[in-house]
């Protein structure tokens, strides 16, 4: 396994930071930084059995942040009114340092140039390292509808499995189904070569004894295969190099906070505008990265699923995206007889949950209510069932204690519920871009558009097993509004635009985007801001689009050095770019 002592990610795309992680250090930082020299990229030491050390891990997904907190919702009966107001801020630009302007397109060269330089140093060829294996293993980067392991049989991953950061298997608590049979959950390992399972010792292992399938780049007949192989060589679904750029460039995770990085001090002696400027080009950097991973998955199943796919997984949050993705999939199933009729929100929201085992089959006894919606929504799923019974998600899949109430599962799938019921929801967002152009008017009505029409039985249960709330409570609200808009909406736009007849409208789209109101602040930020401004606030108070920048910057730079920022080409760029110097 290739460990990056500066940043680590936890699984899939859609997830929320917790804690924050302190990597323990000895010695001066200063001491370590002046005697070290630029290192290149190494394998680190397999994980040995045994306790953890004494080190909190920072867990994170960056296609997701966390929103701004919403206002408290209005005080209301239901069908109330739910449109979140949001506060809009001016940045202030203001500086007593000399000003030099960033040119257009120059942290894109910056990225370029130390990606470019990084593979040199640590020497890429058409082999993956293990750590990016494990990455596209992680993101699903695959063509997950023609996966075979290597003696033929087809693969069907309902859940790719928990990054595991301690000791044993790279993946954790893996649903997974092979040929036609649905594997218990287990653990996946991820190796370059099938000979890594008996060389690393993991058949003796008894840590190693649930994984259920072995992924490795390439396997051949040559090798013994001690257990189901999955090899990926020939199944991304975009060619290596691209994945190498892309996966790299958005990892993050947990770094020593105890002391700023080398580059706080050059980007502080940077103008405010031109600081405002780089941010801003790092945050289109990341839009393109995401619309990339749109774009890729629109080429094998098309733009409408695409989007889904990204709606879905971004409602999963950190620990079910993958389990609320699956269910993306198999939204044509769930509409498949219903085109001859518009659909009742009820019915789809029926046929979600019992795709997703999360449907209960005990009445609660307690709450009436509860009671009836839950005998009228047997009443659609048990005369559907059969006909999708290999579909079905185990409860396993789902990871469901300590979720918050508002962000269970069985809610955002009752929402969602209502996007699908609404003809041509998905066609609405093209015609929402060429409306508008002023950010206000943009964010109201995507707001609106989100927003689900009356739901007496949501607005007032948070599950199907939870008491009546004593006042209504919106489906959606403005915070988790910002996040679809920035990591999923946005992103989406922008890769369709740019494959379409009018790639002009990127450029609206980019407009939005840097102009669109911030979302929460959170460990993440926190985290990155001591590193890169010394715990300085972000330029551009109120825009998403300087806290997306910073993170981008994390991933493209800190992400590929240690923490004493040994090696790290950013801060001699920023004090070029200081000095009015940009060139490389």
């Amino acid at each position: 396994m290739v460990s990056v002592p500066m940043f680590t990610t936890a699984g899939s795309t859609c997830a929320t930071a917790s804690t924050v992680g302190v990597r323990r250090t000895s010695g001066s930082p200063a001491s370590a930084a002046a005697n070290a020299s630029p290192p290149a990229i190494q394998a680190s030491p397999r994980r040995a059995a045994g306790p953890p050390g004494n080190h909190r891990t920072l867990l994170c997904n960056v296609l997701t942040i966390v929103s701004t907190r919403p206002p408290r919702p209005r005080r209301s009966t239901c069908g109330a009114d739910f449109t979140p107001h949001l506060t809009y801020q001016t940045p202030r630009r203001k500086s007593n340092a000399k000003v030099h302007s960033c040119p257009p397109g120059l942290y894109e060269r910056w990225r370029v140039v130390n990606h470019s330089l990084t593979l040199r140093e640590v020497g890429i060829d058409a082999t993956p390292d293990e750590a990016l294996l494990q990455r596209i293993w992680a993101h699903q980067r695959l063509q997950r509808d023609a996966l075979r392991t290597f003696d033929g049989q087809p693969v069907t991953v309902l859940h790719p499995g928990f990054r595991n950061r301690e000791a044993g298997p790279d993946f954790r608590d893996a649903v997974l189904q092979i040929g036609d049979t649905r594997l218990a959950p287990g653990d996946v390992e991820v190796d370059l070569w099938p000979a890594a399972w008996r060389q690393h010792g993991h058949d003796r292992n008894p840590a190693f004894s649930r994984v259920r399938l072995h992924v490795v780049w390439k396997a051949d007949a040559a090798g013994s295969l001690a257990l189901p192989t999955l090899p990926l060589e020939h199944a991304l679904d975009a060619p290596l190099s691209r994945l190498r750029d892309e996966l790299t460039a958005t990892e993050t995770g947990d770094f020593p906070a105890a002391f700023a990085g080398a580059c706080a001090g050059p980007l502080a002696g940077l103008a405010g505008d031109t600081l405002t400027a780089l941010l801003d080009q790092a945050a289109l950097a990341r839009l393109r990265l995401k619309a990339a991973r749109f774009a890729a998955r629109a080429r094998q199943a098309g733009w409408t699923q695409a989007l889904w796919d990204g709606l879905f997984a971004a409602l999963g949050y950190k620990h079910n995206a993958w389990p609320m993705r699956r269910l993306a999939e198999l939204t044509g199933r769930v509409l498949a007889d219903l085109d001859s009729r518009p659909p009742a929100p009820f019915e789809i929201q029926a046929r979600l949950l019992g795709l997703s085992g999360l449907l209960p089959d005990q009445r609660t006894r307690r709450w009436p209510e509860n009671d009836a919606w839950l005998r009228r929504a047997w009443d659609v799923w048990w005369r559907w069932r059969e006909s999708v019974a290999d579909c079905v998600l185990p409860r396993a899949a789902w990871r469901l204690h300590g979720a918050r109430p508002a962000n269970h599962p069985q809610r955002r799938l009752a929402l969602v519920a209502h996007w699908l019921a609404a003809p041509g929801w998905t066609d609405r967002w093209t015609a929402w871009l060429m409306a508008e152009s002023n950010i206000r008017l943009a964010v109201e009505e995507l707001l609106r558009l989100l927003q689900p029409g009356a739901d007496l039985f949501w607005e007032r249960h948070w599950t199907l097993n939870s008491a009546p709330l004593s006042r209504p409570q919106p489906l959606l609200g403005a915070p988790r509004a910002t996040d679809l808009a920035i990591n999923v909406i946005l992103p989406w736009l922008w890769a369709r635009v740019q494959s379409g007849a009018d790639p002009a409208r990127s450029g609206q789209v980019e407009r939005l985007y840097l102009a669109w109101p911030a979302a929460q602040d959170n460990a993440v930020l926190r985290l990155a801001r001591r590193r890169l401004l010394a715990g300085r606030a972000l330029p551009g108070p109120g825009r998403a689009a300087s806290q997306q920048g910073v993170l981008q910057i994390v991933g493209d730079f800190c992400a590929v050095c240690n923490a004493l920022c040994e090696g790290c080409r950013f801060p001699e760029l920023v004090r070029e770019l200081a000095a009015g110097r940009t060139g490389l």
